[in-house]
């Protein structure tokens, strides 16, 4: 099992290439399962969780080719892959593939719009809370489906056809408006989904979806119009950088004081997170390249966080704040509003000397002077790089376990931070 060492001390310098979001990569690989063309997406990066959609996608007979590198590329680019679901011959997707990946889920929703079946196995992935799937179910039976629970697998039949139909969501759901989007394209008549989720990556789905044909208005807003299409055809389209991953290496930063450039970044798409880091102390400058991250001899001010749907500040990067807290001057108040039994890290960053008290669903952190190297274990995603973002400040040897979850969603972490001038290695085996 591979491991990251971390020698704290050195302040970041250089310049960081953002990838591409993974939380668009993977609805636009599933949104090729829409079409009987090829969809070609540029900029999807390497990492663990697309390799692995990529085989629940050849499971349903999905010819995927990822483009070599081009003359003049940096390997940060990005792959391009071409996905062809020209005949698709299975229409189930098992328990042993879907387990590995929540999102792996949601690909009931293109095939049962254009084979009218699927039969999905209750998804795994993060131990983040339940994340219950009910809100999918709803969304797919409104627009006509119907749907059993056998065995750990939904099965879902529309032997006419999906119907477009009004889908109002009791909570903002990410996954469920991805889900209601992608089902919707194909249905007979007019959907409209209420109280949808705003998040940059629903309207890079829908940006790359009305290329391929579908007619959607309003992606972006809490509600979205969809006149269903007969058909899809194949498209290009470029996945949009990853927010998640340009507020994570701005968190190190201003953790470990320096200047970097973050190569690539949208600003509009992390605004919030974006200003909590300016209240913190760090120096935030957008410009034509991207976001430029520096702190220089500014102690880190506490902040008072709660995280929301957005453009409100991302639970995603709740437990890289809260490390970035853990050394500020003061006591910091962090709530999480999205997913329950998201403090994880909390245990992991105490490891470090970090001062950190929960009350149900907030933390309290009261900054200290100096975090010291410990060995330390990844609970999940996020939680594991909060760990990576302590131990660049720490005093020290810190040794990162279980590092597979951060492969699940950070593409080459350890190359990117050591060319900024960190002390990090990857320990195979």
């Amino acid at each position: 099992m591979d491991r990251i060492r971390i020698v704290g001390g050195s302040k970041l310098n250089g310049t960081i290439p953002i990838s591409g979001a993974k939380n668009a990569a993977l609805p636009l690989m599933i949104a090729g399962l829409l079409t009987d063309e090829t969809l070609i997406l540029d900029n999807v990066p390497r990492l663990a969780d697309v390799a692995q959609l990529q085989r629940i996608l050849g499971n349903h007979g999905v010819d995927i080719m990822s483009a070599g590198k081009r003359p003049g590329d940096h390997e940060y680019q990005g792959q391009t892959l071409h996905i062809s679901a020209a005949n698709i011959i299975d229409t189930t997707a098992p328990y042993e593939l879907v387990s590995k990946m929540r999102a792996s889920f949601w690909v009931i929703a293109p095939l049962l719009a254009r084979m009218h079946e699927a039969k999905v196995s209750l998804p795994g992935g993060c131990a983040i809370g339940t994340r219950p799937v009910d809100l999918l179910i709803m969304a797919l039976e409104k627009l006509g489906a119907e749907l059993t629970i056998d065995g750990g697998y939904v099965i879902a039949k529309a032997p006419g056809g999906l119907k477009g139909a009004e889908i109002d969501f009791a909570k903002v759901t990410v996954s469920g408006t991805h889900v209601a989007l992608m089902a919707a394209t194909l249905a007979k008549g007019t959907t409209v989904i209420n109280n949808a989720a705003c998040e940059p990556e629903i309207v890079d789905v829908a940006d790359c979806l009305n290329k391929m044909g579908a007619r959607i208005s309003g992606a972006g807003t809490p509600t979205i119009t969809i006149e269903g299409v007969a058909k899809l055809n194949g498209t290009r389209h470029t996945v949009l950088p990853d927010r998640i991953e340009t507020g994570t290496y701005a968190m190190a930063v201003a953790m470990t004081g320096g200047d970097v450039q973050l190569s690539g970044a949208r600003p509009e798409l992390l605004q919030s997170a974006l200003d909590v880091l300016v209240e913190a102390g760090a120096t935030v400058t957008p410009n034509n390249d991207g976001i430029r991250i520096s702190r220089n001899g500014v102690g880190i001010k506490p902040v008072n966080v709660s995280t929301a749907p957005f453009p409100g500040f991302p639970t995603d990067l709740q437990a890289q704040l809260m490390a970035l807290m853990t050394t500020a001057t003061g006591s910091s108040h962090i709530t999480e509003t999205i997913f329950e039994n998201r403090f994880m890290h909390v245990q992991e960053l105490a490891r470090f000397g970090a001062r950190i008290h929960l009350d149900g669903e907030t933390a309290t952190i009261d900054g200290t002077a100096k975090l010291r190297g410990a060995p330390v274990m990844a609970t999940d995603l996020r939680a594991s790089v909060s760990l990576v973002i302590a131990g660049l400040v720490a005093e020290g040897e810190t040794m990162v376990n279980r590092i597979y979850h951060l492969d699940r969603g950070f593409e080459r972490l350890e190359e990117k931070l050591s060319a900024c001038g960190a002390t990090i290695e990857r320990i195979s085996g």
